[in-house]
């Protein structure tokens, strides 16, 4: 099947990337040196800036889902919270492990985890649910694990978020070379496989709702404009790359800002138990829009 064939070539990916040990180990060590002050550390901040409302709370048990290299549960692990980095290979985790990136790692199908239900406080998935054949399982999954909530920080769907394009794609036929134009990256594929699953808001709220969750919170950030080198120029250098992306990312976050355009990535907090006061308050500041979620009023807890 399928999906059988895309667990396969992802399970292969790294280590074709990265075939040796040595190649495994060089790769952490040239992230280490290249870790503070570049352009590559400051765009991957912008996603780990998402995090740092659930982060308040130390000593939260986390499980990084999808987390090839383990810089996710480094992260988390940074910031005094305990994290499980899993990913369908380990061979790169088990590196990780090695180099102290990871404290503990496993081999997991996001689609099919192995842990309890509630097992975890927290469970992220951070760039990895666009691989996923069947991304809704994944997410079934991930709940069930969860004891407080999932993140998900994923790119974003721009349909629903651009009235003229939802337009055109209800008025064109499917295969009208104008739609196409337009909307290029509609069906989009990756090298390894896989379909690009883009995420919209309105999924997530419905996906809450279908389960009597609380609910959700969406932060919209625009970190794509990762180039080759970055992880090699320093933030501090004023050259016309650098200023070239902080010049398109201040645009870009004003559109977005003004609700012209959609971000590209969507960050979601999907709460499977009401969060205190204080972690409300934390996901304001950070910039999150809360969207709380009717109680089914036919079925009782």
């Amino acid at each position: 099947m399928y999906h059988q064939e895309s667990y396969k070539r992802h399970g292969n990916w790294y280590n074709q990337q990265f075939p040796t040990n040595k190649s495994k180990v060089d790769h952490y060590h040239k992230a280490k040196l290249s870790d503070e002050g570049t352009v590559s550390r400051w765009l991957q901040q912008i996603f780990f800036s998402c995090l740092e409302p659930l982060l308040q709370d130390r000593k939260q048990d986390w499980l990084t889902v999808g987390d090839a290299y383990g810089f996710d549960a480094q992260y988390i692990l940074s910031k005094g919270s305990n994290a499980l980095a899993t990913d369908l290979n380990i061979d790169f985790l088990k590196v990780a492990k090695q180099e102290g990136v990871v404290i503990e790692c496993a081999a997991e199908n996001a689609e099919k985890l192995s842990f309890n239900n509630s097992e975890f406080d927290y469970v992220l998935c951070k760039e990895s649910y666009h691989h996923f054949p069947r991304p809704y399982a994944a997410l079934y999954e991930m709940i069930r694990v969860a004891k407080k909530g999932i993140v998900i920080i994923e790119p974003q769907d721009p349909v629903s978020k651009m009235p003229l394009l939802l337009l055109l794609n209800n008025l064109l036929p499917s295969k009208s070379r104008l739609l196409q134009k337009v909307w290029k990256n509609r069906f989009s594929f990756e090298p390894v496989g896989n379909f690009v699953y883009k995420v919209s808001e309105r999924e997530f709220e419905k996906f809450a709702a279908g389960l009597n969750l609380p609910l959700v919170a969406f932060k919209r950030i625009n970190p794509n404009f990762y180039f080759q080198g970055a992880e090699n120029i320093n933030t501090g250098t004023m050259n016309r790359k650098i200023l070239s992306i902080q010049t398109k990312k201040c645009f870009l976050d004003l559109l977005v800002k003004l609700n012209i355009v959609p971000a590209q990535v969507l960050s979601t907090v999907i709460f499977k138990e009401a969060p205190n006061n204080n972690i409300v308050e934390q996901l304001k500041i950070k910039g999150y829009s809360l969207v709380t979620i009717p109680i089914n009023p036919y079925i009782k807890a």
